[in-house]
Order: structure tokens, then sequence, then C-alpha cells
């Protein structure tokens, strides 16, 4: 159909595994006609779990997208992963959505996932909705859990429908009031919700304490109902079963009524500008101004190269139009257009504001890139989703050599599909080093590797960075003599050294006097000090937070050069640190550890044994609590199989790195005799 932007509807599905999302997003695409059939995880021919890797495993990994029309609607649905493991693709979703339905599944009742994706939701500005799925099983209380999700969410989640005939079928509570259902008299909830949504604003609030219900128009319920979702006053409970069929179409029809269209929800948060200097501005789904769209997701395809799929907020962008991303000067052809279809790729003419498209073959494209179509809106940008920040590491090697430059590429391509992957290589340990969010997240990643870029690695714990510092100040002294025939080779130096704050770096102080250092051979010492501390001097790793001061030294007229004050420096300096009282100092991170509140002691337990300082303890509502912690990063390996023994899989942590601090005496012991140095000859 031909659709304006006032009839899309964006909509995501998220929540806890196992919830019935993918079944959910099956049964609305068939209801809408845009399937025939609706495909099923056990047969693995779904429209979104079309990786190979989804199908085996039996679960979402990416979100897909897909759209369906009902009745004079255009709806974009997007089914995202349930797993916090791939928590990067289904909050990269949340930038294309005004309205984010979390699937509940009534068997099991509201679980951590649904939790936290309310709660990200909810910092977004996003419209949020409850879908109660499975409501035809036996032997589950929706009486229960219906007060349960007012529990968790509070008092403003209220049901536009409910189960009757034992989930056999759905009734409308928000527009009838008469009847019976599974919870009970239909006018009593149809009362609830008209008490909320009235109170929302002060003019329908008079009318209705006027007039009463029959004396609101129905412009005035809807505009009340928007106002509603958008400000979170309201968070509509609808009930189904994706399996039979029940109130799918009633959901389809919540939101052709309901839920907000593009124009109509909160608006989105682009920025002009960096830093301080960053200034609001609006974005109007205007189809005829400029183009402004936001690249949320990004597919390296096999056959169409690198897919970047948008969300279009201002303007229309055409096939064969120009566009520009990001503030790069020159503009790219839109050669070809299209709206996805899971797997699939159909090609169309334009994307109006609203609407979700995709465009292919644009190597600048990147997750968050921001199109348009002139200079006007250059250095503007969307604001930054608050991703979990991937602590989960493994060094990586390609498995047969001569492999290195084909692993760095496909790395790269597997980085840029997911906001929650990062690679780096770190210099210290020469090592390329995966992060993730957990083990899993790795181990598909690993295995994409490999299926999609045939790359087969070798996989190692990263190693520590741990690094060296002195806790005393002391004097060394180094002469450098060397005599081979013709011109010799000399130098001497006299330096001390004494500690810095902890994070300070390095200061490297002259205070030779009478040039006895002649002034050319500084630099050289000030190297050779610094070769001493990228490589370390007790244990093999750079040492930080010391001070130097030159002082004294002798030269000879002919024999002193570059190189002999670079030995003489490092040897110098190496005197002072041995007598210095030298340390390790290893990273300790902030480590937040989220479980159910009955773990609490398992947990505790657990921190205690691998040198955790404990800072505190934060309760949530729905029985979760935080734990806050400090804990060196060398005894969090393993830790990510730990925590889901002890939880059932119910715990999570976040980590971020907090600062160094001095190894306890054993482990330095350790450091040091497992390091075997090569002294140079002097």
């Amino acid at each position: 159909m031909s659709y304006s932007t006032h009839q899309i509807r964006n909509v995501a599905l998220a929540g806890h595994p196992g919830a019935g999302k993918t079944t959910l997003f099956e049964a609305l695409l068939h209801a809408g006609g845009a399937l025939q059939a609706a495909g099923t995880i056990e047969r693995g021919n779904t429209v979104s779990d079309f990786d190979p890797i989804e199908r085996e495993r039996g679960h979402s990994i990416d979100a897909a997208i897909a759209s369906t029309d009902h009745g004079g609607i255009h709806v974009n649905l997007i089914d995202t992963p349930g797993y916090p493991d791939f928590r990067g693709p289904a909050l990269s979703a949340l930038a294309a959505v005004e309205t984010v339905a979390i699937v509940v599944d009534a068997d099991t009742g509201v679980g951590h996932g649904s939790r936290r994706m309310m709660e990200y939701a909810r910092q977004r500005g996003l419209c949020r909705a409850i879908v109660v799925n499975k409501i035809d099983h036996a032997g589950h209380d929706l009486a229960a859990l219906m007060e349960a999700l007012r529990t968790e969410f509070g008092p403003e989640a209220l049901p536009l429908n409910l189960p009757a005939d034992g989930g056999a079928r759905v009734v409308d509570c928000f527009g009838q009031r008469e009847g019976d259902s599974d919870l009970g008299r239909v006018a009593d909830w149809h009362q609830k919700i008209i008490d909320q949504v009235v109170e929302i604003n002060e003019t329908v609030m008079d009318h209705y304490l006027d007039l009463g219900e029959d004396g609101l128009s129905g412009q005035e319920l809807h505009d009340a109902f928007e106002q509603c979702l958008r400000e979170g006053h309201l968070v509509p409970v609808c009930f189904v079963s994706a399996r039979s069929g029940a109130g799918v179409r009633e959901l389809l029809d919540v939101a052709e009524r309901l839920f907000p269209h593009p124009g109509e929800a909160n608006p989105p948060p682009f920025v002009k500008g960096t830093g301080e200097e960053a200034q609001p501005i609006a974005a109007s789904p205007d189809p005829d101004a400029h183009v402004i769209a936001d690249v949320f997701k990004v597919i390296n395809d096999p056959f169409v190269g690198k897919l970047g799929v948008f969300r279009v907020y201002q303007g229309t962008i055409r096939k064969d139009g120009t566009l520009f991303v990001d503030d790069g000067k020159k503009p790219f052809k839109v050669a070809h257009l299209f709206k996805l279809k899971g797997k699939e790729h159909v090609e169309v003419a334009q994307a109006i504001p609203g609407d979700i498209a995709a465009v292919a073959k644009v190597d600048e494209l990147h997750f968050d890139a921001v199109l348009h179509d002139s200079h006007d809106e250059d250095h503007i940008h969307l604001a930054p989703l608050a991703f979990p920040k991937p602590m989960f590491g493994l060094a990586v090697e390609p498995a047969s050599k001569g492999q290195e430059q084909k692993l760095g590429t496909a790395l790269h391509k597997l980085a840029e599909e997911d906001p929650a992957f990062a690679v780096e290589h770190n210099v210290e340990t020469n090592e390329t080093v995966i992060r993730g969010l957990s083990d899993l997240h790795l181990r598909v990643m690993l295995q994409r590797l490999k299926d999609r870029h045939a790359v087969e690695v070798k996989t190692h714990p990263p190693r520590i960075a741990y690094r060296e510092t002195v806790s005393a100040r002391a004097e060394g002294h180094h002469r450098h003599k060397k005599q081979t025939g013709g011109a010799g080779q000399f130098g001497e130096v006299f330096l001390r050294i004494e500690p810095l704050p902890r994070g300070a770096g390095f200061d490297f102080v002259d205070e030779v006097k009478g040039g006895t250092i002649p002034g050319q051979f500084l630099p050289a010492v000030e190297k050779g000090v610094r070769q001493a501390l990228a490589s370390g001097a007790i244990a093999g790793y750079p040492m930080q937070d010391i001070r130097v001061v030159v002082y004294d030294g002798k030269h000879h007229p002919v024999d002193s050069k570059e190189v002999a004050f670079i030995a003489a420096g490092k040897k110098a300096f190496l005197d002072a640190v041995g007598k210095a009282r030298p340390q390790v100092l290893e990273p300790i991170a902030d480590l937040e550890v989220s479980a159910p509140e009955q773990h609490m002691g398992d947990i505790s337990g657990g921190l205690s044994s691998k040198r955790a300082r404990i800072n505190g303890t934060d309760t949530l509502r729905g029985g979760e609590i935080v734990v806050k912690a400090q804990v060196p990063m060398s005894e969090l390996e393993g830790y990510a199989a730990e925590l889901k023994s002890v939880t059932a899989g119910r715990g999570r942590y976040a980590l971020d790195f907090s600062h160094y601090e001095p190894v306890p005496a054993q482990v330095q012991q350790r450091l040091v005799e497992a390091w075997k140095p090569h002294h140079d000859e002097d």
C-alpha cells in the first residue's frame, strides 16, 4: 500500500529470552498479510532467525526487520534478541522506533530482560507497552501476573484488553465497558484505564468530571492516551497467544488506533555540534525538508556488500538521489533502496519520514552515521545509546600463518555489525583482543568468523596489563665505556628517581650543572630511560608514575656519542630502580553485579575470594540487588561462567577500569620469578 508518515507505526519487540518474541513477530506478519504462513523456531523457517547460527541455537542473535500493512497503517516491526549476551543489536533498535513492546511470558512472568529493556526504553523517552504472550497455556494465573506487572512497573501498567475463555480470545476493555473476562468484569478494568488516561490533561479531566465519559470526544481520548504514552503515565498491557493467534489481530488494531506515529512521539534527541557547544535541534517529519536519517544497523551481506539500515527522521530519500555520510564532503548515489523482510531485500522507490529502509555498497556507512542531503545538516548526530561496555576478552591469532590481514578485515566487519563487540590491539602485549559481553557472545562471534569469513583462530586469555613503579627515592649511576679499536664509546650518568602520585605518568628533569653532560646528549639519556620504562625493570611490564632527575655525569670529547648516553641513562635508571623498592601494579576494575536478591550471599562470598572490596549494595524494585565492588582484573577470568552458575543464569555484571594499585607481595614474587629478563652486555 502507499502510505504517509501518519500511517507508519515503528515497533520493537523486546524482553526476556524465551518469551516468544520471534513467534509473535511471525504471527503479526501473518495476520497483516505479509506472510502466507507463519514460520516456527522448531522448523527453522522464521523470517527473523535466518542466520544459520540462530537456527542451530534456536534463539535470536541479531535484530531482524520486516513490515506489514494492517487496516490503514504500515507497521515496521523489529524482532530483538532476548539474551543479554546480544544486547548490542537489541539496544540499537531503540534508535529506530517510537514504541517498544516488552513481551512477557505468561508461564514464567517478568524476567530480568524485561526489566532491563523497559528501563532502557524509559531512559530513551520511548513509548512502552507490555504484551503478555502464551495466554492459552494451562496452569498459569494471569490475575496474579497482572498484579505482578503493576508491582514491577507501577500502577501505570493497565490492560487495553483482557483474556477470555481460558485465553482462547481477548476482549477490549478500553473501547468497551461491558462483558466478562478471565480477569473479572470488563467494566472494572475499563474504569481504571479511563481514570488513568483522563488525569493526564486538565482540560480532558474537567470535561470528564462535568460530562462523564460519554461527553468526551474520540479525539480527546486519543490525544490524552498519546500524551500518557509519551510521558510514561500509561504502560498499556495487551494479551496474546502468538501460537494460536488469539489477540494478534487485536494487537495490530491497538497499534493502528493508539500507538503513536512518528509525528506524535517524543522528538528524537538530535544535536548539532560536539561537547559543550552541542545544541539540540528538532527533526521534523516533513517529507519536503532536507533529509536527516540515522543508521542504526550495519549488515555485511556476502551478496550485496555492506548494507546500512536507517530510520528516516526528516525529508524523503529517493532512489538515484545523493546523500552525505556525517560530515563527508563527497556524496554517494543511492543506486538501490531497500525495505527489509528478514534476509530478503525488497527494492523501493523512496523512504519517507518515519520509515525504515536500507542502502547498499557504501563503504563509509557505519553504526550511528547520519545521512543527509545538504551541508546545512553537517555536524548533526543522534544522542548516543548507553551500550554496556564490552569487558569480556579473548586474545586471538590466526590458526595458520599468513592470515593476519584476513583476520583483521573480518574482525572489523564483525565489529561494524555489533556495537557491543570491540576489537583492540594491545601494543604492550602485542595481542589482538576481542571484547564482548560474555563468553557466549564471543563464541558466537568466533563461529561467525569461521563460517562467514573462513578464518580460524587460536585463542587464549589476554595478558593482564600490569605496570611497574617505585615506592621510594633512590639514586643511580652508570658509566658506559667501550673500546674496540679506533673511536670508543663513553658516557656516564648520575640520576635520582622518586615516585609520583598514581596516574601522574613520567617526568624527566634536567639539573645538570657546568655542562658535565653536554646538552646535545640529554635527549639520549632520556631515550635510554624511556627504553627502560617501556620494557620494565623487575617483571617486564611498563613503568609509570616516576620522576627522573639527571644531575651529573661525565663525557669524553672524542668517545662520547648518543648511543653511549642511551646505554648509560638506561643502566643508571635500572640501578636506581633496584634501590627504590619497586612495585608491580595491577589494574583494578569497578564491578557491578546484578542478580536476584536470594543470590546475595553467593555473590558476596565469591567476590571476597577474589580480593574484591565490596563498596555497597542497592536493592531494586522486583527483588533484584546490585553489588558494587572493586576487584583486580586478574581475578575475573572465568567470572562470567561462575556468576551464571550461582545465579542460574539470571546474574550479569558490568566492568569499567578504575585505577592501578600494588599487587600483594606473593603475587609480585610470582610475576618477578616468571619474567626472564635479557640484560644487554655492558
